[in-house]
């Protein structure tokens, strides 16, 4: 079953993370869009293990810039996931067209876009006392899948 969701990376670093991210994108059947600049190249061997054998079946667009992505993806709604985020992940209420868009590993999400998005900005819960943030691949998983058992009536 394919739901019309999407996965947005703005300027990922770390090609596994990517990898691991397209993995999980082909097993939900959504599109992932990846925003430049990339700490990589698509052809990284990195990537290539984390997505094993995925890859050639990911539906993955690159965008130059993050009006570039606006204008060709054109999202019914937005949701940022953040540290800064002061609404929790679980308030959402998802619908088919939304996207779900990702800083990337070292700095997060660009600069102005706190201000800028303010109101679409959310966090996953962590209430343990000595974590900063949770690896991207994984904070991807659990809003991806939260965004999946919504839209399914799971």
């Amino acid at each position: 079953m394919k739901h019309s969701f999407s996965i947005v990376l703005l300027r990922p670093e770390i090609p596994h993370n990517t990898g691991a991210i397209g993995r999980l994108c082909v097993g939900l059947g959504v599109p992932l869009h990846l925003v430049r600049p990339l700490g990589f190249a698509l052809d990284d061997r990195y990537i290539a293990r984390a997505g094993l054998d995925y890859w050639p079946h990911l539906d993955v667009t690159l965008h130059d810039t993050w009006e570039e992505y606006l204008e060709a993806a054109k999202p019914k709604r937005i949701f940022f996931l953040s540290t800064h985020g002061e609404k929790s992940l679980y308030e959402c209420r998802f619908s088919e067209g939304d996207a779900l868009v990702f800083g990337n590993e070292s700095s997060g999400l660009p600069k102005d876009f706190y201000d800028r998005y303010k109101e679409s900005l959310f966090k996953i819960p962590m209430p343990g006392e000595h974590a900063r943030s949770i690896n991207l691949a994984n904070a991807v998983s659990i809003a991806a899948y939260e965004c999946y058992r919504q839209l399914s009536g799971g």
